[in-house]
């Protein structure tokens, strides 16, 4: 049975909630020819990067290089092959991470804030939980003698970078003191140990991105009180397996040397790229770079995983700026990619696990300052369009966040700064995430399947088919 007639048998899954059957899906057929096996799978994935956010990325991209933003093209929207997504998790119309990135990596729906765990097995991967756990593409590829990666602006635990490796009912159990009742009760393992203890083959050869709080000891400046150095024990793996904290202790390695390393860099998620610190911190496309050439050097074909993390993180704080600096980013990231790859040997992907109530509007001219107040198309241009309370407003808002409408007259000095946080229609603590379809962009071998309209989970199939791993 290949994998993509496997990623819908959830019908015991779904009879466990109450659900109809979801019926099979297959990928739209392509009339291009089948083009060659894929020596190498690069899966972009932009966190919360939704339609709406490309557009504007594209706009800013474009305008901060002095050119019209309206006919820029990001690196990626450059590829040829393009899909919309749909999202929607088991039990949940508009979706979070953990359940769209599962079901990128395992081909299967799961339920909302749960990774890689199905309704009727949540516990499968502890002790004393039931039923089996999900197979993993990194399963797949690490049993087939290939190389495995992750990059991540986030922390390496967090939902979508621990959805390459881990299982867990829930994704806050990003390390032990964090576990809960249940969690102990079962017997599960936190994520971080889920990472370095991971088994499959040799295990992940490349972990790259935030997080060293879940690593490290209290006694360390880190949150584990079970005792246990996770750094310590990923170095002891091996004398080829190297920590770095650091810059400067990843920039002194060489890719090519192909140790395997574990590198985290923040306490918590890495710094916004527009706050980076380029001594402590390395960017995304440095990331990037090290983790294809020492994954290609290894020559055994490879599965690399790479998030820009901060974009879903920018949005839920309304602040435009980040999230489009964010993504403006990813597209830098994935250029080098691009040049570093071949496309008759590697597929690359990049799409987004999901959208955010992120919205354009308001009828601003051509060339409006994509961050600024909108300036009318037609006559009247010179002058910024007024609400029904008679004040001004930009183009970009939120239909839900934490600032609601100012009785205060925005300036375009104030609305284009850095640390602006857009306009919101509903008041809540956190913008929420949206539920409507996602763009995947695709070059390379397996990139024909990548048309039409498909569900996340088929995003599993392309890669694997691509791939040529059979998940028996």
């Amino acid at each position: 049975m290949t994998s993509l007639s496997k990623l819908f048998l959830l019908t015991a899954s779904i009879s466990a909630l109450g659900l109809a059957a979801c019926q099979k899906t297959d990928v739209p057929k392509s009339d291009a020819p089948k083009t060659a096996k894929a020596k190498n799978v690069i899966l972009f994935i932009g966190d919360g990067m939704g339609i709406s956010t490309i557009t504007a990325a594209r706009i800013y991209d474009g305008q901060t290089k002095g050119m019209n933003g309206e006919d820029n093209k990001l690196s990626f929207e450059e590829f040829p092959n393009l899909s919309l997504v749909k999202t929607y998790n088991l039990d949940a119309q508009v979706p979070d991470s953990a359940g769209t990135a599962s079901a990128m990596n395992t081909g299967m729906k799961t339920e909302i804030g749960k990774i890689n765990v199905q309704p009727d097995g949540h516990y499968a991967a502890c002790e004393t939980g039931e039923g089996v756990a999900p197979t993993l593409i990194a399963d797949l590829a690490e049993r087939a003698g290939m190389s495995t990666g992750i990059v991540s602006t986030a922390r390496l635990t967090h939902a979508t970078p621990a959805a390459v490796y881990g299982h867990s009912v829930s994704r806050g159990w990003e390390h032990d003191t964090s576990m809960g009742e249940k969690g102990n009760e079962h017997g599960c393992t936190d994520l971080a140990a889920q990472l370095v203890n991971y088994s499959a083959g040799d295990g992940i050869d490349i972990a790259l991105g935030g997080g060293r709080g879940g690593f490290l000891t209290v006694d360390a400046g880190g949150r584990r009180k079970d005792g246990t150095d996770l750094t310590a024990a990923w170095r002891a793996k091996s004398d080829s397996h190297l920590y770095a904290g650091d810059a400067k202790s990843l920039r002194a390695l060489n890719p090519n040397d192909k140790q395997n390393v574990l590198g985290v860099f923040n306490g918590s998620h890495l710094s916004y790229e527009a706050d980076r610190d380029e001594a402590e911190e390395p960017s995304l496309t440095e990331l990037t770079e090290f983790a294809i050439k020492n994954l290609d050097a290894r020559d055994t074909g490879y599965f690399l995983m790479v998030e820009s993390g901060r974009i879903d993180h920018a949005h839920h704080g309304t602040n435009a700026y980040r999230a489009l600096t964010e993504t403006q980013e990813l597209a830098r990231a994935v250029a080098l990619a691009d040049k570093l790859t071949n496309d008759e040997d590697t597929l690359l992907l990049v799409t987004a696990d999901h959208s955010h109530v992120f919205t354009i509007a308001g009828y601003p001219k051509i060339g409006n300052p994509i961050l600024g107040l909108v300036h009318p198309a037609g006559e009247g241009s010179d002058e910024t369009s007024k609400a029904g309370d008679g004040l001004p407003y930009t183009t970009l808002g939120y239909h839900n966040g934490q600032n609601p409408r100012s009785e205060i007259e925005q300036t375009e000095e104030m609305v284009q700064a850095k640390d602006y946080h857009q306009q919101s229609a509903i008041q809540r603590p956190s913008e929420t995430h949206g539920g409507e379809d996602v763009a995947l962009f695709a070059k390379g071998p397996g990139a024909d399947k990548v048309r039409g309209l498909i569900d996340q989970a088929e995003i599993f199939g392309i890669m694997t088919d691509a791939l040529g791993l059979e998940n028996d």
